[in-house]
């Protein structure tokens, strides 16, 4: 959302005479042909034409960050269900049960 609001920014205050600087950004941001547009049978999902951003590479090799992803997720589970159980009280409590 920031990259969108800095480039609105940027093009409120730039002239239409600097239109020829415009880039395509992978990810964000691409100026389709008709011929392009065409050959999606006219359908303007931007995914169909702004592909996707370049990943960088962390360093961090896969086993050891699905495992350590995996064990966050298991914590947020289980404190979600925390959670879960303290609003239903408190509902309950106000006379809201299920």
């Amino acid at each position: 959302m920031v990259r969108v609001f800095l480039l609105y920014d940027h093009l409120l205050d730039t002239p239409y005479a600097d239109a020829d600087d415009y880039d395509d950004i992978a990810g964000f941001c691409k100026s389709a042909t008709l011929d392009e547009i065409a050959g999606h049978g006219y359908v303007l999902t931007p995914g169909r034409y702004v592909g996707a951003a370049d990943v960088e590479d962390d360093g961090e090799p896969f086993e050891q960050k699905m495992t350590r992803l995996t064990a966050t997720l298991r914590d947020q589970f289980a404190e979600s269900a925390r959670l879960e159980t303290i609003i239903k009280e408190n509902l309950s409590k106000l006379g809201y049960d299920e």
